[in-house]
């Protein structure tokens, strides 16, 4: 037996002792959980927003570990080894994992926490672990190995690979919650000219501005089209941001970017959207403007680990608070109320 925190159906979760796993495929592997946090889908599924999530399945899709047990035919890591844990399980060898589309790999995807047993607990089952875990390199902290499972891919492949962003650009990203401070640290890393935070809570502005942004506006305070038009004036070019990156996932953040971006410019969509956008093509279209959305895949992680041991990354630093494993009910009231709290991420340990 080991503990683990299971849905109970929306609104009901509990930190229990459930069975531990076992393997169930030659090409599974067993990881004792060192380090797990809590991601904003896991609260959507508490609030039922995830109907399909089973009721009884354990949550969460982020964790680094050490690996316990080993299929017979996973190659690639042994018994006893540091890993992190892929927030998309994938096969490697369907259409779309050899087109870097892991997401909608066809024996894979998103799985842990949604459709079967997750990360938050002492022990989970992780299938074709050979695609689906990466080794964690010695003397990097796990606050940075952690968010290397879902956060830091999603914001780089979802944000700043898809909005194609090149040294010089300007950049508005709208909301500071923990995928949009992740997308500023990654756009940073690619040298633009400016990176403009754009969110209604100026406790993460000021944390914003700490991690590298240029200029934050707040909409409470004064509206953003007019702060970036006067930011952006240049008699070689039209007022406006080259890209705009929404992690929200509201009409009006959409609007928002929809408002700003300049002719020529990106709109990349993080923010996981619950109901309808107006799209207002019909402005956009003239303007040469490219739309992308998307579900992390999480190919780009080698990469984005490579930045990180080379300290061009320091993901670290959006880690607020910590937390035991037994203390994981608490964990999800700090996370869940980060107005009152001041939390972006939250690190739960063995």
């Amino acid at each position: 037996m080991m503990k683990a925190l299971v849905y109970g159906g929306p609104g009901i979760k509990a930190w229990k002792s459930v069975a531990k796993p076992e393997i169930l495929k030659k090409t599974d592997a067993i990881v004792k959980t060192l380090a797990t946090t809590i991601c904003g889908s896991d609260l959507h599924i508490l609030k039922g927003d995830v109907p399909e999530t089973p009721i009884g399945t354990i949550l969460g899709h982020e964790s680094i570990g050490e690996v316990s047990e080993i299929g017979s035919d996973v190659k690639n890591f042994k018994v006893g080894q540091k890993v992190i844990v892929s927030c998309i399980t994938s096969c490697g060898d369907c259409y779309y994992c050899k087109k870097d589309l892991q997401a909608h790999c066809l024996d894979g995807g998103w799985n842990l926490g949604h459709d079967i047993d997750g990360t938050q607990a002492e022990f989970v089952r992780i299938p074709h672990a050979d695609h689906s875990l990466y080794p964690a390199p010695n003397g990097v902290s796990n606050e940075s190995l952690l968010m290397l499972s879902d956060i830091l891919p999603t914001s780089n492949e979802v944000g700043v690979i898809s909005a194609s962003i090149e040294k010089g650009d300007v950049v508005a990203i709208v909301g500071a919650g923990p995928v949009g401070l992740s997308a500023l640290l990654n756009a940073k890393v690619r040298e633009p000219s400016q990176l403009i935070m754009i969110d209604m809570d100026n406790t993460r502005l000021e944390l914003a501005k700490r991690l590298g942004a240029t200029s934050v506006i707040n909409p409470k305070d004064t509206d953003p089209l007019t702060v970036i038009n006067s930011l952006t004036q240049d008699v070689t070019k039209k007022p406006g941001v080259d890209v705009a990156i929404e992690c929200v996932g509201i009409p009006q953040t959409f609007q928002t970017c929809q408002d700003i971006i300049a002719p020529g410019g990106r709109i990349a969509n993080v923010g996981v959207h619950g109901k309808k956008v107006d799209l207002q093509l019909q402005e956009l279209w003239i303007k040469n403007v490219r739309i992308t959305t998307g579900l992390v895949s999480a190919y780009s992680t080698p990469a984005l680990l490579k930045n990180v041991t080379d300290g061009k990354l320091k993901p670290e630093v959006l880690v607020t608070h910590r937390f035991k494993l037994d203390q994981f009910e608490e964990a999800y009231d700090v996370f869940s109320k980060p107005t009152e709290t001041g939390a972006i991420k939250v690190l739960v340990e063995a």
